[in-house]
């Protein structure tokens, strides 16, 4: 169990932290940082605990999955976004926020 809850932590804080800056950056209003953050804690363990999942059980679709699952998070995040903020192109600060936390991951 800790050999999963560890690098699922250390993906959400990692993810946090960058996506929140970037929100800092992009000029997110105050009231809405708690939604970027929320929408995190959403998305990215399911994403991380899928991704997991897919590439012990079918390693040979895992880019197709992580492709997927990065997709999935980016739609599901723009619309919370776009839903509940007022967040200046929602849909296009989840797609470079979600590219910021997964090659900043893919460099780690």
């Amino acid at each position: 169990m800790t050999d999963l809850f560890l690098p699922l932590a250390l993906s959400l804080v990692l993810t946090l932290t960058l996506e929140l800056s970037f929100a800092l950056a992009w000029r997110v209003g105050r009231r809405d940082l708690s939604t970027v953050a929320l929408a995190n804690i959403l998305t990215n363990p399911t994403v991380v605990l899928c991704h997991y999942a897919a590439a012990w059980y079918a390693p040979q679709f895992l880019p197709a999955v992580t492709l997927a699952l990065e997709l999935g998070a980016i739609a599901t995040e723009g619309l919370i976004f776009r839903r509940r903020t007022r967040i200046l192109h929602p849909w296009a600060f989840s797609l470079c926020a979600n590219a910021l936390s997964f090659f900043a991951g893919k460099l780690m």
